[in-house]
Parts: structure tokens; C-alpha cells; sequence
């Protein structure tokens, strides 16, 4: 694991959507041990207060809300205990998702349905209810997107129309937000370790042997170096990047569509 700088993040404040396990939790471990006080966001209480507990124990401040990011008003009200807890926030990590694979012509409208609320409905609850709480100038928003954003993956469909939806809402946000000194990025995680989605899109050891083979590294990545790219986005070192949208995938989407990741 990379280490960085103690206390980065220092008096900083950050809210993590989506983030009771995988790399959105890894994401908020490391904005935690950069000095940051983390609210994290899911939709199970038992998980998030699990997680939430995990952070402390390593001697960083958190709070874990048990919240469906397709509750609009939910989301708002979470935001207003994040922040009367902490104070303004100054980092925003929007990245619940939900994917299944199917084809186009087998995915129910429920299904459908649900994945665009998760993925693209649930990214804009986050943004518009946390805008009114951040920091100005000087916070850092960053959407967690997905190789489907930019390359339509078959028996994806549904998760390319919203992941894509996902990306556009950065790169128009970015103008938008910029005059408040706002700055919105999405990172593109592709075929990660130890995660759900590897889980669902490569199921057997022999399909996750085949992804790695895919990738012009010769591996899978790992939670650790998405996270890496997260500290340095919400960083000062990261204060001219605006409207990115950034893989970390190993030169998998140099490859081309319909690769696994």
C-alpha cells in the first residue's frame, strides 16, 4: 500500500456514498488515515456501522449512515448530520452502484429500472443534496464510474446507459461548478481484486484468470491503487484537474469493447 503523507487531509471533511465494503470503503479507510473525518453511506445498518467501527479502530473519525442513495430526501438528511457532525465537507466520493449481467433483451424494466436509480439517479441525490454543504472554494467531488461509461460492454446495457450518464454529469458539472472553486472528477475502476463486481462479471477462478490476461499489465489491480487516485484527486496536489475522467485499469481500455472488467 502506498503511503502517504500524514495528515494529508488534515481538517478536511469527506462523505462516502456506497461505501460499507470494496473499494469505495477502501476509498474512505485511506481519506481517514489521511487526516480526513469521514461520514460513510450505505444502504444495510449493520454493514455501514461495521465498517464505520473498522475505521475508528484504526484511529480515524467516521460515522456510518444506514441510507439508500435512491431516497432523495434521505440523502439531504444525511448529508445535514454529516455536517453538523464535522462541519462542511470539503470531498464528496459518489460511488453506490448496482450491475448484473444479462441480455438487453432479458433485463425486466424493474431491473433496468433499478440500476439507472443506484448508479445515475442515486449520483445525482448525492451531488445535489451535498453541493449546499461543501466547502467553496476548494471542494473536490469524485463520481466512481466504470469501463461501461465509454465502451458498450455486451450483456451490460443497463449499467452502460447509466455509467455513461455518470461520466456526463462529471465533465458538465466540472463547468458548472467550477466559478465555486468546485472540482468534479470520475474514476474508472477496471478489473479490481477482491471486489463485488470482479465477483459478478468474472465469477469462476478461470474467468478472473482470463480478465487478468486481458490487461496489458498481465493483472488484476487492486483496491489500494484506486484509492491511491482518489488521495491525489481530493489533494492539493490535484487543484488543476477538473472534469477527468480516469482510468485505473492497468491499459485495459486501450483494449477495446467487450472485455471483461
Amino acid at each position: 500500500m502506498t503511503t502517504f503523507r500524514d495528515h494529508l487531509l488534515a481538517g478536511k471533511t469527506a462523505f462516502v456514498a456506497g461505501a460499507s465494503s470494496g473499494i469505495n470503503l477502501q476509498i474512505a479507510t485511506r481519506l481517514a488515515l489521511a487526516g480526513a473525518s469521514v461520514t460513510i453511506l450505505s444502504r444495510s445498518p449493520d454493514k455501514i456501522e461495521a465498517a464505520a467501527a473498522g475505521i475508528r479502530a484504526k484511529g480515524a473519525a467516521c460515522i456510518g449512515i444506514a441510507q439508500d442513495v435512491r431516497d432523495h430526501d434521505g440523502v439531504g438528511l444525511a448529508f445535514q448530520r454529516a455536517a453538523a457532525e464535522f462541519g462542511p465537507i470539503d470531498i464528496i466520493v459518489s460511488g453506490a452502484a448496482g450491475n448484473f449481467v444479462a441480455p438487453f433483451n432479458s433485463i425486466s424494466y424493474n431491473g433496468f429500472r433499478a440500476v439507472i436509480d443506484i448508479d445515475l439517479v442515486g449520483t445525482y441525490n448525492v451531488l445535489r443534496q451535498g453541493f449546499p454543504h461543501l466547502r467553496t472554494p476548494g471542494a473536490s467531488v469524485i463520481n466512481i464510474s466504470a469501463p461501461q461509461s465509454f465502451h458498450p460492454y455486451p450483456m451490460q446495457a443497463h449499467v452502460n446507459a447509466a455509467k455513461a450518464g455518470v461520466d456526463m454529469l462529471t465533465r458538465t458539472l466540472a463547468i458548472e461548478w467550477g466559478s465555486s472553486g468546485v472540482r468534479v472528477n470520475s474514476i474508472i475502476p477496471g478489473p479490481i481484486a477482491d471486489t463485488e463486481g470482479m465477483a459478478r462479471l468474472a465469477p469462476t477462478p478461470e474467468a478472473e484468470a482470463a480478465s487478468a490476461r486481458s490487461v496489458p499489465l498481465q493483472r488484476l489491480g487492486t483496491k489500494d491503487e484506486v484509492a491511491d487516485l482518489a488521495v491525489f484527486l481530493v489533494s492539493d496536489a490535484a487543484r488543476y484537474i477538473t472534469g477527468a475522467v480516469m482510468p485505473v485499469d492497468g491499459g485495459l481500455s486501450l483494449m477495446g469493447v467487450g472485455r471483461v472488467g
